[in-house]
């Protein structure tokens, strides 16, 4: 893949040592003619071993992530690694900065625009930039997700994507266990297809894993500490992260679940205010009464009754009660092997 971009670094990913600066990403508006985008990144390289790309700020309104990674940026020296860490804590800088799930320049959404377009919009421009130079030898991407300003996840999950059946890679489930969330979640898909951050990894002869720690717009302070132990511990078995800084243990033992994306999505079938009738985390059945939506703005019109498609564990509902067609009120994942 070519690397004509016309993104630059401030930072050299091939020195070793501590770096911090910003990818360039030129932007000529009005109050600005020659002016550039600051997309914060971080390399810390020592020697040998392999080399790990965190991501956070894919999408901007998903703050866990880009806290979790802020931290962890202050916290790296050079001694602590063994290979190379790449940090990306807002990764979509557009979206990040103005708090919204895509670019407010051009409404991209990064995790879905990979490979990207060297000329084409500001987020394909970026998804090109990992793809082509961040994520070029990548060994294994962290991609931290969580539910941004429209979803909430129960506790947090890590999720995989696998062509088919759970992910019996064992050393993929070793990784999945050192990370230590609560949740482990396989969503099946061709590995290498798509416009997703863990296609690109895949595509670059990697290995990815997403997580997606809580959401709502906020940051809990319980799932940060969970999260932060898991990515230390993770990191630590993977090798790239050595001395104090990685934890004894991780945060718990994971569930492996698997999502069926035909039958464990709930959409909205009409316009309304969303009421829903059971609480995250709870084990749910087929047939079994998901919440209902009125139409407080036609008097006397009854509501509309919804209705669970497959049994599983309720792991992310919508947050604002006002809903569209189409918005996804209930995703829930089932236990696998």
């Amino acid at each position: 893949m070519s690397s004509a971009n016309p993104i630059v670094s401030e930072v050299e990913f091939s020195r070793d040592g501590k770096q911090l600066g910003y990818l360039r990403l030129p932007h000529s508006v009005h109050r600005s003619a020659y002016g550039w985008l600051p997309i914060p990144v971080a390399t810390v390289r020592n020697g040998a071993g392999p080399k790990v790309v965190l991501m956070a700020g894919n999408h901007g309104d998903e703050y866990e992530g880009q806290v979790l990674l802020s931290r962890l940026i202050g916290e790296l020296e050079p001694e602590m690694v063994q290979g190379q860490l790449i940090v990306l804590p807002m990764a979509n800088y557009p979206a990040a900065r103005a708090g919204l799930r895509t670019s407010p320049l051009d409404g991209g959404n990064l995790n879905r625009s990979f490979p990207g377009d060297p000329r084409g919009t500001p987020t394909q421009m970026i998804a090109h930039y990992i793809e082509a130079v961040i994520l070029d030898g990548v060994d294994l991407l962290v991609d931290l997700h969580s539910g941004g300003s429209s979803l909430l996840y129960h506790e947090a999950a890590m999720l995989v994507a696998a062509d088919a059946g759970p992910p019996d890679d064992p050393d993929l489930r070793k990784l999945l266990t050192a990370f230590g969330l609560p949740y482990a979640l396989t969503f099946y898909e061709q590995a290498t297809a798509g416009g997703f951050s863990v296609s690109a990894a895949h595509r670059r002869g990697g290995i990815a894993v997403t997580t997606e720690l809580g959401g709502a717009g906020t940051v809990q302070p319980r799932l940060l500490a969970m999260a932060d132990q898991g990515l230390k511990h993770m990191l630590g078995a993977y090798g790239v992260l050595t001395g104090a800084l990685v934890p004894e243990a991780p945060p718990g033992t994971p569930t492996f679940l698997k999502i069926d994306a035909q039958l464990h999505y709930l959409y909205a079938p009409e316009s309304g205010v969303f009421e829903p009738a059971v609480e995250l985390g709870e084990r749910v059945a087929a047939g079994q009464p998901a919440g209902r939506i009125h139409f407080p703005d036609t008097p006397g019109k009854p509501p509309v009754a919804l209705e669970f498609a497959a049994p599983g564990i309720a792991v992310c509902k919508r947050v604002p009660a006002l809903c569209e067609r189409g918005d996804c009120l209930w995703h829930l994942a089932e236990e696998s092997s």
